[in-house]
């Protein structure tokens, strides 16, 4: 099993910066790969980025590509991302996920057997 807390989240202004972190617990070395997804109000849980735990290669959600960075630090087991030039669009509460499996679909929510709780981002205009 792999816990995973998140933290960092907060009120912004628009245009601000905010840098979030994932700490696994527990058994992080079956981890294979990590993501953040995201989910407002009354939406669906959606993909933000991807990020590979062996090779580091990532991926990223057309609406982050640019502005949001994602990174990991094996030896700390700890997931970041960095989130630059925020817009109102991007409030949302945050979630780490990670997976013990590669697959192509990363993009999935089912594609991940953990979850962190959540933290919220509030982006002011």
């Amino acid at each position: 099993q792999v816990q995973l807390v998140e933290s960092g989240g907060g009120l912004v202004q628009a245009g601000g910066s905010l840098k979030l972190t994932c700490a696994a617990s527990g058994s992080p070395l079956s981890i294979r790969a990590w993501a953040w997804f995201r989910q407002a109000p009354g939406a669906e849980r959606e993909f933000v980025a991807h990020i590979f735990r062996s090779t580091g290669a990532t991926t990223y959600a057309d609406s982050t590509k640019g502005r949001f960075s994602i990174s990991r630090d094996n030896s700390k087991d700890r997931l970041y991302l960095q989130m630059n030039n925020l817009k109102s669009e991007d409030t949302a509460v945050y979630y780490c996920a990670a997976a013990r499996l590669l697959t192509p679909n990363f993009r999935s929510r089912n594609s991940y057997d953990y979850w962190g709780q959540g933290t919220q981002i509030t982006v002011s205009s």
